[in-house]
């Protein structure tokens, strides 16, 4: 079954652009558009895409709230952000709010691709600088307690590894790895995979490579 994605984009020729990177390919169906928020919510509410691919900054709606929306409306649906803006105040409200990923618009063909099927299967997806902007934040290490255990899971996580791959590498069950995702939720406060990923970056729980 191909992956069904609406285009969200304010800019005609931007949906264009997009539309003719997934037209053709036979693992992705491009079931709609838009061109702002309250157009997202009625051709999300009429198609029931898997995935929307959407522009941070449009008319009429912030892009937060949007994705709000679009997961009130529908929770099963995958949110990937593909923008320009890459600070924090762009960023935090978007993965708060439940989007799985978050790209920039100079991402190359081939990489977006994997990022939509990545973020179709519920996988967290960050750009580097999106992961760095992230780890700037104020880092209060004592804010919450992760045991080792859990800070490996969601390393993995951050890392785009499937709750089974997860469970693979650290010789445990899938049911365990999802019993330390619960628990991780708990402690940081927040309901899903990319969440979790921002708030533990956010509190210096987690580096990006270029950390050392």
């Amino acid at each position: 079954m191909p992956i069904r994605l609406i285009i969200v984009d304010d800019h005609p020729i931007v949906r264009d652009g997009l539309r003719g990177i997934f037209t053709g390919d036979a693992d992705f169906e491009v079931v709609g558009e838009a061109a702002d928020g309250p157009e997202a919510l009625v051709v999300a509410r009429r198609t029931r895409p898997d995935l929307v691919l959407m522009d941070l900054r449009m008319p009429k709606m912030t892009g937060a709230e949007v994705i709000r929306r679009l997961r009130e409306q529908d929770p099963a649906v995958h949110v990937l952000v593909l923008t320009t803006f890459d600070d924090d105040a762009d960023v935090l409200p978007a993965i708060e709010q439940g989007a799985t990923g978050y790209l920039l618009k100079d991402t190359p063909r081939a990489e977006l691709l994997r990022a939509v099927h990545a973020a179709a299967r519920g996988e967290t997806v960050l750009s580097p600088s999106v992961a760095g902007v992230l780890t700037q934040r104020v880092r209060t290490p004592e804010q919450h307690k992760l045991s080792r255990r859990e800070l490996e899971v969601l390393g993995l996580i951050a890392r785009g590894a499937t709750n089974r791959e997860v469970a693979a590498k650290l010789f445990i069950t899938q049911a365990t790895v999802k019993t330390h995702l619960l628990h991780i939720f708990a402690k940081l406060e927040v309901n899903d995979r990319a969440a979790a990923v921002a708030a533990a970056y956010e509190a210096g729980l987690l580096r990006t490579a270029g950390d050392g």
